[in-house]
């Protein structure tokens, strides 16, 4: 089965959405650039996900890699990074089965709540590696931090994205 991915005017959108994502949230945790640079991330769309990065469940994963340094002036030697996975089939497959849906907001919601865990991992306030108990206490704090970012922002159709997101672990408009 051949997945739906994003076109060029739909990556046009994404590149938006990340970039209001990134303002919001840099804000929102009170971030200089340089502090948004010890946060290290970069965005996957489909066409450059391998077959375990593809997920029928999610509008996006969040992976983690290393990088060894060689350099002998580094502090430390390895060097973490993320990558937000955007599943593009299953946010096209939101987006045609309901209209209320807008592109740009929904988008921007998904990458703010990334960029929350993100900068939650970042900072320590919550291990990558976490079991499926603490994963669900730890949506929940992501998705209510993502609302507080997102809630005062006039975007198109925002009001139901976060509204449908609000008070839950999982948002229903990701489930088959």
């Amino acid at each position: 089965m051949t997945l739906r991915s994003f076109k060029v005017d739909d990556l046009l959108v994404v590149s938006q959405a990340l970039d209001i994502a990134e303002d919001r949230t840099g804000d929102f945790f009170k971030f200089s650039l340089e502090q948004w640079k010890r946060h290290r991330y970069d965005v996957k769309t489909l066409s450059s996900l391998k077959g375990d990065e593809i997920c029928d469940h999610a509008f996006a994963l969040l992976n983690r890699g290393a990088r060894v340094l060689s350099s002998y002036d580094s502090k430390t030697k390895k060097r973490v990074f993320y990558f937000i996975c955007l599943q593009d089939h299953q946010v096209l497959n939101a987006m045609s089965r309901d209209s209320k849906l807008s592109l740009l907001s929904l988008l921007a919601y998904v990458f703010t709540h990334e960029l929350v865990h993100i900068v939650r991992f970042c900072n320590f306030l919550k291990r990558f590696e976490i079991s499926e108990r603490e994963r669900k206490k730890e949506e929940k704090i992501v998705h209510e931090t993502a609302f507080e970012i997102l809630k005062d922002l006039s975007l198109p159709k925002l009001d139901y994205v976060l509204e449908s997101y609000q008070g839950h672990r999982i948002c229903d408009m990701a489930l088959p």
